[in-house]
């Protein structure tokens, strides 16, 4: 998987951003994670070497990890994006966003019922955001969607809006000031992925995880490897 970050800086929209990894990196630095700046790696994506071979690899691309895709500060820059994006036809590219209600705005004229090649994911985190934002990420025009819960700060229902999810991503909130996760959270959700035919990854625990009544502590190095442990992601079981 390769990372294309086309600008860097954001700005919190969320409940589920007040521990962001992003802002408490920036603050060690002392930059100004409000200051949406576009970086050097802008034209990766289309940038080519003297041979004329692209540097970004065909395959998965990872776009914004630092950022939010859909940002109100990056408007001037996207659709410039969403061209480099046409272009690699051999790559799909991935974002993850919180402001899902903005999609309609920021997508380009030829978009219609979607890119091929795109997938978005919609982040929500408790039962409020699950109602508000999955019921306009459900109406929307894109070929390849999922649900991602993490941090996930309450138990949720997602039944409404698994359809035409291919995946859904769950995973506690890791900081020492974390909110608590409950294990249960996840196979809840796990369930209701089964029940609908929609791919479930269990991604993280949480720093502060609740299981079988017991309150764990989980370093931060740990968080991953203790929910590959628990052996739950299961697959879509693909129609004849």
């Amino acid at each position: 998987m390769s990372t294309w970050n086309p600008w860097r800086g954001c700005i919190k929209c969320s409940d589920s951003c007040r521990f962001c990894y992003i802002h408490k990196g920036d603050a060690k630095r002392k930059i100004d994670t409000s200051q949406i700046i576009q970086t050097k790696q802008f034209d990766y994506p289309i940038r080519k070497k003297k041979n004329g071979d692209y540097y970004c690899p065909s395959g998965l691309v990872y776009v914004c990890f630092s950022s939010d895709f859909l940002i109100e500060q990056a408007d001037i820059w996207r659709q410039d994006c969403w061209k480099m994006i046409k272009e690699r036809q051999d790559c799909t590219f991935l974002f993850l966003t919180k402001r899902i209600d903005r999609f309609m705005e920021c997508i380009p004229e030829d978009w219609k019922d979607g890119y091929d090649n795109v997938v978005v994911g919609c982040s929500v985190e408790h039962q409020r955001n699950v109602d508000y934002k999955l019921s306009v990420f459900k109406e929307l025009p894109i070929k390849h969607k999922c649900i991602i819960c993490q941090p996930l700060l309450e138990d949720v229902n997602l039944e409404k809006y698994l359809d035409n999810i291919e995946l859904v991503i769950v995973g506690g909130e890791s900081d020492k000031n974390a909110r608590l996760f409950d294990y249960e959270w996840a196979l809840h959700i796990r369930s209701q992925c089964i029940q609908h035919n929609v791919r479930f990854e269990f991604r993280q625990c949480g720093t502060y995880t609740k299981k079988d009544g017991k309150i764990y502590y989980i370093p931060v190095n740990q968080l991953s490897r203790q929910a590959k442990k628990a052996n739950i992601n299961t697959m879509r079981i693909k129609k004849e």
